[in-house]
């Protein structure tokens, strides 16, 4: 396995001016870049690179310095052009409120289909169109291509920016160009991926834009925010996930560690104003969201049985050895290519797709008319992977990409309602569990 660990710049000069950066060389970090940089690599510091990849942006250079102080010793900081910053030549620093007026249709483009946004460039005497998102695309796999054959069974370190971070981690899942804006990258975030091989085969984001480095529990709502966010939690262990042994939807109840996990997923999120919560009908995810929901005394769980987690037949209650004598071709198969699936006597991945969308959209929908902005959405390992998917406008053969540990958070946002496109703001922060960077809870069977 190849682990690249992906961070964001620190705050820039632009940044807080609001100015669109694009390719600029001018903005520097501010004082909060520096201090944030050096706390993310505080957080990196127990972890070994053997490769360390900077944006020759000075807002990036500056961060992978930073972080490279701290990381005592390790190997240098390689610059490399394919990190550079989606080129917007014809934005580059302006206010977004002057590119907003100045550009209006094109900035709604940008907006609405960013795949589709278009600028004509002079060059010389000739006039070149010029795909911004799609050119930046094109570049993160060239990146890819090049760094993932270099670095088999390495762990690499790399410090870019929000699009061409966005962009590394779409190519690397499979998420189409027209979602540029549905994952979030905020300043001295990290974000995990662990790599099988070269690009096109199996990959797992493990976490997604962690910030409690920086003491942010959750990414920060945008300014202006009227939509509904959604704290999506896997139940707490249970003593079948700890022996590997598919449970299904056997109803079978937390063990004490999975309790101590609710327990700290409850404190993790004690702040945070919650205003409904929702948990899948099934023992194990009810009694997380009540542990949870213990800091939140007037909230009501309301229990939805669309949020159950996969039938999986005639497996449930077998060991992952069991059903490998069993059912040794349907394992393989269920390894590799999930969606294609059909469990013995159980569901399929579409089947859990169906019911577990049209639950999770009644619950955007019903937050949406009652004026409620931030649920609590607690379910299981096969049902959270399966509302990723559906998210970031994949598959259900894309289940594998997500990892949910027992425990862990992540945060979607819907700021344009249902007919906009969703946002991941975060995936399967575990940092309240391990107390590090990488997700440490047992991986356990469904």
């Amino acid at each position: 396995m190849t682990r690249v660990i992906i961070v964001r710049h620190g705050q820039s000069t632009y940044n807080i001016e609001r100015r669109i950066q694009g390719r600029a060389d001018v903005s520097t970090l501010t004082d909060k870049g520096y201090s944030d940089a050096s706390k993310v690599g505080k957080a990196l510091s127990n972890i070994s690179f053997n490769a360390i990849y900077s944006s020759p942006l000075q807002r990036a250079r500056q961060t992978a310095e930073i972080i490279h102080q701290e990381l005592a010793g390790q190997s240098e900081v390689r610059i490399s052009d394919l990190l550079l910053e989606i080129d917007l030549p014809l934005w580059e620093k302006m206010l977004t409120s002057e590119v907003k007026q100045k550009f209006a249709e094109d900035y709604r483009i940008w907006h609405e289909q960013p795949h589709e946004l278009q600028m004509l460039i002079k060059d010389g005497g000739e006039t070149r169109e010029h795909f911004p998102v799609l050119s930046l695309y094109a570049q993160a796999r060239q990146f890819w291509q090049e760094v993932l054959a270099r670095h088999t069974g390495e762990t690499i370190l790399i410090v870019g920016h929000n699009g061409i971070n966005r962009a590394l981690i779409s190519t690397a899942l499979g998420v189409h160009p027209s979602r540029y804006h549905s994952l979030q990258q905020s300043n001295c975030c990290i974000s995990v991926l662990n790599f099988a091989g070269k690009l096109g085969e199996p990959v797992q984001l493990e976490s997604m834009n962690q910030t409690q480095h920086m003491g942010e529990t959750l990414p920060s709502l945008r300014p202006g925010h009227h939509g509904v966010r959604l704290l999506l939690v896997r139940h707490g262990e249970t003593e079948w996930n700890r022996q590997t042994r598919f449970q299904g939807q056997i109803d079978v109840p937390l063990n004490d560690n999975g309790r101590e996990q609710a327990r700290k997923a409850g404190v993790f999120l004690q702040d945070v104003a919650i205003d409904f919560a929702v948990s899948s009908s099934m023992l194990r995810p009810k009694e997380t969201a009540e542990i949870i929901l213990g800091h939140h005394p007037q909230i009501n769980l309301e229990l939805q049985d669309g949020l159950r987690e996969i039938s999986h037949g005639l497996w449930e209650g077998k060991l992952e050895a069991e059903i490998e004598q069993e059912f040794p071709t349907e394992l393989h198969q269920w390894r590799i290519a999930p969606a294609e699936v059909q469990m013995p006597e159980g569901e399929n991945l579409q089947q859990v797709w169906e019911r577990s969308v049209i639950s999770w959209q009644n619950i955007v929908q019903t937050a949406l008319a009652n004026q409620r902005q931030t649920g609590l959405i607690v379910a299981h390992d096969a049902t959270n992977k399966t509302l990723l998917c559906h998210v970031l406008g994949l598959t259900p053969d894309n289940f594998w990409n997500f990892r949910q540990g027992n425990g862990a958070v992540s945060v979607i946002d819907y700021p344009s309602g249902l007919n906009g496109v969703p946002v991941l703001q975060a995936m399967n922060i575990t940092s309240h569990l391990s107390g590090g960077v990488l997700d440490k809870t047992a991986a356990g069977a469904l």
